[in-house]
């Protein structure tokens, strides 16, 4: 049985992983969520192969190579619970996108059948990662790598007929349902 892979995609302070977090709560038989953050840093903290590979790489401040964080992507898909999976964060790059791409494309295991972006301003965004605490020139430079990519990324799913925006500026609820709504559209077993 192969996999079916949602992503989920959205500026820093779009509120994709509290999205991603509460959708998966909502149909923890069918769905399972992983944030790409997350499992590089539970491979590092589990000490595995790639997670050491990973670790040098952090420990020095630089991204962990992209066909690394693939395989632990790939590898969390593979072992997940459910056969529908809400993958956050990834991916953020056209080099990560033209390389996960090619490694999906050749695995009949998983399929992506959607590409949900969370759309917000660029000022919501701010204002949220700003009022949980966190550092605003991180976020000024998480946003440009973002926006770097993002055109090329929407392009890409676009075409493909997978690409879904959501307006993610509205009362947390609202962009739930909303999206709750479209995957019961795409996913049989929801």
């Amino acid at each position: 049985m192969s996999k079916k892979l949602i992503l989920l995609i959205g500026a820093p302070g779009s509120g994709k992983s509290t999205d991603a977090k509460l959708i998966a709560e909502k149909h923890a038989k069918e769905i399972s969520a992983y944030s790409t953050g997350e499992l590089i840093k539970a491979e590092v903290q589990k000490g595995t192969a790639i997670g050491n590979i990973a670790k040098s790489f952090v420990e020095k401040g630089e991204l962990v190579p992209t066909q690394v964080v693939v395989e632990m992507i790939v590898d969390a898909i593979n072992k997940a619970p459910t056969s529908v999976i809400l993958l956050d964060g990834f991916p953020g790059k056209e080099k990560q996108l033209q390389y996960f791409c090619d490694y999906i494309f050749n695995n009949n295991k998983i399929e992506v059948i959607s590409v949900l972006e969370i759309k917000v301003s660029d000022e919501v965004a701010r204002k949220r990662w700003i009022d949980s605490g966190r550092d605003e020139a991180i976020f000024e430079n998480e946003l440009k790598s973002y926006k770097g990519s993002l055109a090329e990324i929407e392009a890409h799913y676009d075409e493909k007929n997978v690409l879904k925006v959501i307006d993610g500026e509205r009362d947390l609820d609202a962009v739930i349902a909303d999206i709750d709504t479209y995957l019961s559209g795409v996913c049989t077993s929801i």
